[in-house]
């Protein structure tokens, strides 16, 4: 296909090429080089330290140099997407994008290389010369037979991972998918019969993985473009397409179609037709992978077989076969253990991996990627979408997993368990700070309920405890919009079996509860009719109500309102002259470090004494994280330097901390630079009682925190866990309506642990 995308699409992509600078790449350095110091470590003299490590030890240069997490993807450019042979330096934007890919989802650092190389044998031998440059090697658009002999050549002369991603990458998605569908067609791959179309590299390797899946080989008819591959046939055959050569006197795609149960296509438009598909087996399954133009059509296969289950290689049908749902994951895994070779265990674990994803809950971040598609376990969605970050942990720790058992791990891991925690990290910003809460969560199977249990983002978020703690959520809703909620959604959480479900409007407790609220309120105008009309409708209040009755532990409320409209409530019903807010304390991550900041949300203009507070709260939150708590108070002034109403406020709080006699480090009043700059801070306060940069900023006002917390947020990229209400016992949490489901349910390990009153 050498067609032209249409005007409409060229026009924004070559823009996207060109500007803001040309390219999809660039390099950048991981150590610093701001001095002479620098300079001398990273060359001489200091570069032949490294260097000397290497040539006694080989192994060491995944410790000292960037080999280990280095990828080359590498072309002749003969068979590039459905462009052809267009040349090596044309083939360069593909690569371009390629490398992009591995550093995207799977932080693997790539070089495209594009050879003018059109002999097999000598483009291998120039691939085989760059083993001392990388970890591993990705083949890419290299015309068939050709790749079958520079990829055998380069696994047999080299020692490490060498993948032909065209064929490998293509089978292993595409062995995903046949696991699934046939689970959903109840069929088995040693019963089906395969018909298939496409006898280049990428249409070889799935029928191999398919047969290493448990299809038998005398059930697969392979065609191309000259008919049935047959025993006796000479024209346009290799080993590989000889491999499926059938004995019999059939000789085209229409004789042997009968009964089949798995058309699959790699090859060009309307190579199977409705006809075809209304002769195939019962419940059929419809591979049509030829991009952009598939095979058949859904629509075309669906008029024939509405029961059908289909897949495609595109974008705008359900189930796309997209390569980059395995190859950064099996390379990430692979170079993670020193992998000398991507093998058959290691390409079904990878296979096995992507299949149990697609079965599991679709997680909340695929779900925001992808919004108004059904992303539940079905006919319409048999493998994940590349946007789903579960992906990195589940498929990369299955390969690693399968090169250590298989031996072709040179760097094996102590821990499958931690490898995939980190791996989940490095997606899902908040697990590594989060892992302490979670952890101390897991001892305590506490109640959690949320006061806006019809919110999707609240249920996706009761689905991830289940998952991923110990924790009961109960829920606030109706229960009809609850359950059609959790259907589009696709989420298979029931309410009764996985969580309670409490309706607001019939609820045989309802009566206690509303007693409950007018006693703790009747001395302040709450009359019996008016307690009864908000324990009908205020699910915050509902909620409050149930912690403090004891049918819960904590509240978790506000993804959506006004923050202090739910505290008033809160407070109401959760505070005692032992228990009042003090400060809301957010946790910004960002890639620099992590950062606390209070208080956002409750003293609009705090006193010395509520700023002495936030600051005693916020030093035992942070330690709930695993942190040494560094406070600073933050004015305007510093270090007494104006006198200024914040500047005052500061100071007083500091002598009330001081008072306190506490084991923790706090200093003030200063700027924010001063808090951040140990270096800047030591030049105006020598004395400063602690040298480190501050990881808790403690503000004047809500003003200036917010504002803080928003910038960082919005410009900054960090993520935010929180806010935290400080000073409830851990008896209830208000969020904001920004908050996600990944932010519920950190907010539901917070809670998921009783602290003491000022936490």
């Amino acid at each position: 296909m050498t067609d032209l995308p249409s005007d409409d699409s060229r026009h924004p992509a070559l823009i996207y090429h060109e500007y803001p600078r040309p390219g999809k790449l660039e390099v950048r350095p991981t150590k610093p080089l701001a001095n002479g110091y620098d300079l001398s470590r990273a060359y001489s003299p200091g570069v032949a330290e490294a260097c000397l490590e290497i040539k006694a030890n080989p192994e060491d240069a995944a410790r000292y140099t960037a080999r280990g997490n280095l990828v080359a993807v590498v072309t002749n450019g003969t068979a590039v997407l459905g462009l052809g042979n267009i040349g090596a330096l044309a083939s360069k934007p593909v690569m371009e994008g390629k490398a992009v890919l591995f550093k995207k989802f799977a932080n693997i650092d790539c070089f495209d290389i594009e050879l003018n190389e059109p002999d097999p044998e000598r483009l291998a031998d120039i691939v085989c010369a760059l083993e001392p440059t990388f970890g591993a090697i990705n083949l890419e658009d290299i015309k068939a037979p050709d790749c079958f002999i520079v990829e055998r050549i380069c696994r047999e002369r080299m020692g490490i991972p060498v993948f032909h991603d065209d064929q490998h990458g293509t089978a292993i998605v595409v062995g995903a998918a046949a696991t699934n569908a046939l689970r959903v067609a109840g069929k088995a791959f040693e019963d089906i019969k395969i018909v298939s179309t496409g006898g280049g590299a990428a249409g070889i390797a799935c029928l191999n993985m398919l047969v290493k899946l448990g299809v038998r080989r005398e059930n697969i008819w392979l065609c191309d473009i000259h008919g049935l591959v047959h025993e006796g046939r000479e024209q346009d055959m290799n080993p590989q397409k000889s491999a499926f050569a059938q004995a019999t006197d059939k000789r085209t795609l229409d004789d042997v179609i009968d009964g089949a149960d798995l058309f699959l296509g790699l090859s060009g438009p309307g190579a199977l037709t409705p006809a075809h598909v209304a002769r195939m087996a019962k419940r059929p399954i419809i591979f049509a992978l030829a991009n952009p133009t598939p095979e058949i059509l859904p629509d075309q296969v669906r008029e024939v077989a509405p029961d059908a289950i289909i897949a495609t290689g595109r974008s705008d049908f359900p189930n796309q076969v997209n390569n980059v749902l395995c190859f950064p994951f099996i390379f990430r895994g692979a170079l993670d253990v020193g992998a000398t070779e991507i093998n058959d265990a290691m390409q079904i674990g990878c296979v096995e991996g992507i299949a149990a994803l697609a079965r599991a809950t679709t997680s909340a971040e695929a779900a925001a990627a992808y919004k108004g598609e059904q992303l539940s376990f079905g006919p319409d969605y048999l493998i994940p979408k590349p946007f789903d970050p579960r992906l990195m942990g589940v498929v990369a720790s299955a390969v690693a997993k399968a090169a250590m058992e298989s031996g072709v791990a040179k760097r094996p891991l102590d821990d499958l368990t931690a490898y995939k925690a980190t791996l989940d990290a490095s997606v899902f910003r908040s697990a590594m700070i989060m892992r302490p809460v979670f952890e101390a969560a897991q001892a305590a199977s506490r109640r959690i309920v949320f006061a806006e249990g019809e919110d999707e983002r609240v249920l996706r978020a009761a689905s991830a405890m289940l998952e991923e703690t110990t924790e009961v959520p109960i829920l606030i809703g109706r229960p009809e919009v609850v359950n059609m909620r959790l259907e589009r959604a696709g989420l298979s959480i029931k309410p009764g079996r996985d969580f309670e479900l409490v309706n607001p409007q019939d609820d045989p407790r309802y009566r206690d509860y509303w007693q409950s609220y007018h006693s703790l309120m009747e001395r302040s105008g709450v009359t019996p009719d008016l307690a009864r009309a908000i324990l009908r409708t205020n699910t915050t209040a509902i909620g409050a109500i149930m912690v403090h009755r004891g049918d819960a532990d904590s509240l978790i409320c506000g993804t959506f309102g006004q923050f202090l409209w739910h505290l008033n409530y809160v407070t109401q019903i959760l505070g005692n002259k032992d228990r009042h807010p003090v400060g809301a304390l957010s946790l910004m991550i960002q890639q620099e470090g992590n950062l606390f900041i209070a208080d956002t949300q409750v003293h609009p203009n705090p006193t010395p004494q509520q700023i002495a507070e936030t600051a005693i709260g916020a030093a035992r939150h942070v330690r709930r994280f695993g942190l040494d708590p560094k406070i600073a108070l933050c004015s305007h002034s510093q270090f007494g330097n104006l006198d200024t109403p914040s500047g005052r406020n500061m100071r007083a709080a500091l002598d009330i901390l001081d008072a306190a006699g506490l084991d923790f480090d706090y200093e003030g009043e200063m700027h924010v630079d001063a808090a951040l700059d140990p270096a800047l801070r030591a030049r105006m306060l020598p004395s400063a009682r602690f040298s480190e940069p501050a990881n808790v900023l403690i503000f004047a006002n809500t003003d200036a925190a917010s504002g803080v917390r928003n910038i960082l947020k919005m410009r900054g990229g960090a993520l935010e866990v929180g806010p935290i209400l400080m000073g409830m016992g851990n008896t209830a949490h208000i969020v904001t309506p920004s908050i996600t489901p990944r932010g519920l349910l950190n907010m539901s390990a917070l809670a998921g642990t009783p602290v003491s009153i000022y936490g």
